[in-house]
């Protein structure tokens, strides 16, 4: 079957018979110590193993350049077990987010680094039935990825059935060259056939459809379903190991891997720093979702590892003005958001980009596997989401994010920005460019007025007092477009003779519940928060957890209380109750029901 479908290679140097056996010797050893490993553990999964150990005795030991004593060498070829957990660059386990994580990767090597090592990507046929694994064939036929090898184990069973297409390897194969990559058919456990395949000149993506069998070398076990994510009984285990064992036979020859080119200079991400401070004035006005694209472009002009990826967006997210600036380093993903955060991962791994990736905050939703997935795998990302909020107005609920707080706080490296003005959101650009973990901007549609003056100082997890008296009544918590809201409250209720004093938290994790108790303080605990967010998950449920051992402290919250619908956004905000009018009425009320608790 490879024969019928590939070009005559005058290049190809076939193994010798030395070689061949190594291989087969070494293939063999890590159905060994699979095995070994999985039955001294009491649980793995030595089948999925079994199938794969020719593809990565060849891979290992006679096609891929490293070096093994410095794997996160620059200039290595990259590997991404797609299967199952891997330690190497990004975290797979949950299935179909592997193949993405290669395009980021091999996009990078091709068109950032412009270096000539290759990134191979090993899948199970199982996963084969997520969807992310095409929009990533898509990605990577559409960009001309022909640094990429995808190898598709194809050995019939999944976990509790056979998969869909059993052995009907050919059918892979069409589906492959469907979405625009060389598909081969090779036996996968021939170690020559193997071998040959793998050197081929390519000028588009290779897909190699490797029909193996699961658990081979394991009697019992082969093509048999009941014995996925099985160990072996220690009896069995001794006696399959022992007949393994015999299998080997000893050449004198030991395999070294080639050593890779030496052509991906080394880079630095340490110290991505704004030239100069924002450029607003007070009283100017800005949507904080412009002032991200204004901010990112800004940030690129001067660091030229700063990279962007938008999935279709860019003309709503800002993005834009990045890509306007620079073109080259701009990667558009298209209406994939679940492959957009997958490339963007694979572009941040071993520190090559400082990779920044906007949509619509609530689409971000579809992509909460591979977000958390990014945290596993401790990758430095940074996500804008805009249109957040029913402030968006006319477009309706569909496009309203009102869940992204309560998604992005649960993630354990998430750092969550949510900037009220231009300046804010440009420092917030700033700091996620020089924060570990998954950074989150949440941005705004409406345009509101600059609040900060340019050279206020921004910190993670430091909250502002933006309005005060030295005798306030209340303390109001707001963020994005309730912040000025609660302003206007202040405005309206000074005139009752009624002081508020009004924080914008910055970050809502790290929350800065020290400044938010220290104010509510003196203002007798009371504290009202008002989000354009559900009520679960977002800033009122973080304040109270923040606040929750402190006596006599009494927390109103304001929030979206049901799914909201299209209109206008002040008619939305009024609407939902979280508008300056419902500020200013739950001041007067949590005021009167202390005065008469008195």
């Amino acid at each position: 079957a490879a024969d019928a479908h590939s070009s005559p290679m005058e290049d190809y140097h076939k193994p010798d018979q030395q070689t061949v056996q190594a291989l087969r010797n070494i293939a063999t050893r890590l159905r060994i110590n699979s095995i070994k490993a999985t039955t001294a553990a009491g649980s793995g999964h030595p089948t999925s193993c079994c199938s794969v150990a020719e593809i990565m005795s060849v891979l290992f030991f006679h096609t891929m350049k490293y070096r093994p004593e410095d794997p996160r060498n620059a200039n290595n070829d990259r590997f991404i077990l797609s299967k199952k957990q891997q330690f190497v660059d990004v975290a797979t386990g949950s299935l179909g987010q592997g193949l993405g994580a290669a395009c980021g990767m091999a996009y990078t090597g091709k068109y950032f680094d412009k270096a000539s090592y290759r990134v191979y990507c090993l899948l199970g046929d199982g996963e084969l039935s997520e969807g992310s694994v095409w929009e990533a064939m898509a990605f990577a036929s559409y960009y001309q990825l022909d640094n990429l090898v995808a190898i598709l184990d194809i050995n019939r069973l999944g976990q509790s059935d056979p998969a869909p297409l059993q052995h009907h390897v050919e059918k892979y194969q069409r589906r492959c060259e469907a979405f625009g990559w060389h598909a081969i058919i090779v036996d996968g456990h021939s170690v020559e056939e193997l071998c040959k395949v793998l050197s081929q000149p390519r000028h588009q993506p290779l897909a190699i459809i490797a029909k193996t069998i699961k658990g081979k070398g394991i009697p019992a076990a082969e093509d048999k379903m009941g014995w996925h994510g099985k160990p072996l009984p220690k009896d069995m285990a001794e006696g399959v190991i022992k007949e393994l064992q015999n299998r080997i036979i000893n050449c004198n020859k030991r395999l070294y891997p080639a050593q890779p080119n030496e052509d991906a200079s080394p880079i630095s991400l340490r110290n991505i720093r704004m030239p100069s401070a924002p450029n607003y004035k007070p009283g100017d006005k800005i949507a904080t979702r412009k002032a991200y694209g204004v901010a990112l472009a800004k940030l690129g002009r001067y660091n030229e590892h700063v990279v962007a990826l938008d999935g279709d967006t860019k003309n709503s997210t800002f993005s834009e003005l990045f890509k306007n600036e620079h073109p080259n380093r701009y990667v558009e993903c298209y209406i994939a958001e679940q492959n957009m955060v997958s490339v963007a991962i694979g572009c941040a791994v071993r520190d090559r980009n400082v990779v920044f990736a906007s949509t619509f905050a609530t689409f971000f939703s579809r992509a909460y596997d591979q977000l958390r997935m990014a945290a596993i795998s401790e990758s430095n990302i940074n996500l804008c989401g805009s249109h957040c909020g029913v402030s968006i107005g006319e477009d309706g609920p569909s496009q309203m994010g009102l869940e992204d707080l309560a998604m992005f706080r649960a993630i354990p490296t998430a750092t969550v920005f949510y900037p009220s003005d231009g300046v804010s959101t440009e420092k917030a650009v700033e700091l996620a460019a020089n924060t570990k973990g998954l950074c989150f901007i949440r941005t705004s549609r409406p345009e509101n007025n600059i609040i900060f003056n340019s050279n206020e100082d921004f910190h993670v997890g430091q909250a502002k007092v933006v309005y005060k008296t030295n005798d306030d009544h209340v303390t109001v918590v707001g963020a994005g477009v309730t912040l000025h809201e609660a302003l206007a409250a202040a405005e309206q209720l000074k005139k009752e003779r009624i002081n508020i004093r009004v924080i914008d938290p910055f970050t809502i994790k790290p929350l800065d519940s020290k400044t938010i108790i220290e104010n509510a303080r003196a203002t007798r605990g009371r504290i009202i928060t008002v989000e354009d967010h559900y009520y679960e998950g977002g800033l009122g449920e973080a304040v109270c957890s923040a606040v929750v051992n402190e006596t006599g402290f009494n927390v109103h919250r304001l929030a979206v209380s049901q799914v909201p619908r299209s209109g206008k956004p002040h008619e939305l905000l009024r609407i939902f109750g979280i508008d300056r009018d419902a500020i200013a009425q739950a001041v007067r009320k949590m005021l009167s029901s202390s005065a008469n608790a008195k």
